[in-house]
């Protein structure tokens, strides 16, 4: 600290200058116990943390990195993520162009692989995105924070450029009728159908391929406290695909409830959403507009 300080004239004001960037720099670990409730989990959290992921290196297959741009439940022996959340508003939408900068996260713990742009290459599977590169263009950086390869699954060509895209696309109009919506999506099972046929993994076995692919979609008018704003009359979108190349490009076919995704992947949705509201709009299936 002597040497940090030492051109400073005046003790006080370098302690003072100290002691602001200490305070700028703690930053509080996110919450994701039981007790983890609406009030104090992050933006990208605010409607749950699916798995009650954490950093804790001894839960490597599920371990939580949150960035600015969403949260993420990373499974290392699968090279994938468990499901990514985030939130969508018309914040988080701008000018900045896609910046197709696939790489590496090197934030994962040392001494774990990390999956490489390449790592999907000639395999028949896209990059797929979790959190969509268009969902993140307020900013060069924010955009090009999508293009981790934590944040990114094989999925079979066509559910990613037509059957995922379409319900991403229908989920940014959204937002030019007033409204916020909270995103959770992920994936389960082994094995899916690409362009070259059926595999169950990639780089050699370092990345499975998964069978299914899931998203939840909450939409909310904009406002506050937006996890005390889910009522039973909310809109929930929820969609399970096969991961494979032949399915319908109409997202709406694939529609299921929050419930059904649950059992099928033992997660806990929006459990940040009072106990009486999740009963009632878990069990439903989306009726609502596709496009």
């Amino acid at each position: 600290m002597q040497n940090t300080f030492r051109h400073f004239r005046f003790p006080i004001l370098a302690l003072s200058l100290l002691l602001a960037a200490c305070q700028r720099e703690t930053v509080a670990p996110a919450p994701t116990g039981p007790g983890a409730t609406a009030q104090n989990l992050p933006e990208h959290l605010t409607l749950g943390n699916p798995s009650g992921a954490t950093t804790d290196l001894a839960q490597p297959t599920n371990y939580l990195l949150m960035k600015p741009q969403y949260a993420l439940s990373y499974h290392r022996d699968r090279g994938i993520p468990n499901w990514v959340s985030w939130h969508l508003s018309a914040d988080w939408r701008g000018s900045a162009a896609r910046q197709d900068d696939f790489r590496a996260d090197d934030t994962l713990p040392t001494g774990w692989y990390q999956v490489q742009a390449t790592s999907y290459t000639g395999s028949g599977f896209d990059r797929g995105h979790n959190c969509p590169s268009a969902d993140r263009t307020s900013s060069v950086a924010d955009n090009s924070a999508t293009f981790l390869m934590t944040n990114m699954m094989p999925q079979a060509p066509r559910n990613n450029q037509q059957t995922w895209a379409n319900l991403e696309d229908y989920s940014r109009t959204l937002l030019g009728t007033d409204n916020e919506v909270y995103i959770i999506c992920g994936s389960y099972g082994r094995g899916g159908t690409g362009t070259n046929g059926y595999a169950t993994s990639l780089d050699q076995g370092r990345v499975t391929v998964p069978a299914r692919c899931w998203k939840v979609v909450v939409v909310l008018p904009t406002g506050t406290n937006d996890a005390a704003r889910v009522s039973t009359s909310t809109r929930v979108i929820a969609i399970d695909t096969p991961n494979d190349n032949s399915i319908s490009t109409t997202w709406g076919s694939y529609r299921t409830s929050v419930d059904a995704i649950e059992t099928a992947t033992g997660l806990d949705l929006l459990s940040a959403v009072p106990t009486a509201i999740q009963q009632v709009i878990e069990a439903r299936i989306d009726t609502g507009p596709t496009n």
